[in-house]
């Protein structure tokens, strides 16, 4: 394991001490949730419209370029749950437009 320096943004972030807010970290993951499918899926079925393709490679390329930010974040005591429901609606979107893309053919 790679030790960084104190001021490096790559350290770890300490444990949090202070007790999880289960439901209002849970409503915000869901609220979070419900819009991010709603935006991918809407944003890829406009672009699938042009080209399936082209929905592909945008989807790909996004969450490619998120993917190591959230990653970075996934301890921060707030972002958590942002991140949790980002990546739970990325993944209802995408499965939204895999079963509308198949129900077209």
């Amino acid at each position: 394991m790679v030790d960084h320096s104190p001021d490096d943004p790559y350290r770890s972030v300490p444990p949090v001490r202070d007790p999880t807010p289960w439901a209002a970290g849970i409503t915000v993951a869901v609220l979070v949730a419900l819009l991010a499918t709603v935006a991918v899926y809407a944003f890829g079925s406009a672009l699938g419209e042009v080209h399936p393709l082209l929905a592909l490679l945008i989807n790909v390329v996004a969450v490619g370029g998120a993917a190591p930010t959230a990653w970075r974040w996934r301890h921060t005591p707030v972002t958590r749950w942002v991140l949790l429901g980002c990546a739970a609606g990325v993944a209802l979107g995408w499965f939204g437009l895999i079963l509308a893309g198949l129900a077209a053919l």
